[in-house]
């Protein structure tokens, strides 16, 4: 399993909507960047990172439950399976952009959320394969160390 696959595996373990969210464009999106042919690899770029900043925020929802987190998670879901290429996820995502700012506006988070959150920004800033790789190879350490028993206890 790639960094990308254990990453979203992590993210959507043991979870009841790992079966929405999780589409096959979603978990093959690695593997299709890297067998892309040149004039495919800009959209599959923008795939991966649609499902790398998706696995991002599932993290951040569990570990606080938050509306923002929900609205900013089902953002990427829908640009993942509508988009046919990179300006359809410039349009998607552009005609709620507030979503971004509404997260980090309104959202108190822990030590932990806070590196979530650091993680999700460089996945959007990120503009080559390798920058990328290197994300989804931090961002599943995390989750591997992640601590949702405050989460728990409030439930």
């Amino acid at each position: 399993m790639n960094p990308y696959e254990q990453l979203l595996h992590l993210a959507f373990a043991d979870r009841p909507d790992a079966a929405h969210y999780l589409t096959d464009t979603t978990r093959q999106a690695h593997a299709r960047l890297r067998a892309a042919p040149p004039a495919e690899q800009p959209f599959r770029f923008e795939q991966m990172r649609l499902g790398t900043a998706l696995a991002l925020i599932q993290l951040l929802a569990q570990l606080g439950d938050h509306d923002e987190s929900r609205q900013v998670l089902a953002l990427l879901h829908r640009a993942l399976a509508e988009a046919q290429s990179p300006a359809d996820i410039d349009r998607i995502v552009g005609r709620e952009a507030k979503l971004f700012d509404e997260l980090y506006d309104n959202l108190y988070v822990n030590e932990q959320g806070e590196e979530l959150l650091d993680l999700f920004a460089r996945t959007l800033d990120a503009q080559a394969v390798v920058e990328l790789e290197d994300i989804t190879i931090e961002a599943a350490t995390l989750a591997q160390n992640l601590d949702f028993s405050d989460n728990e206890d409030e439930a």
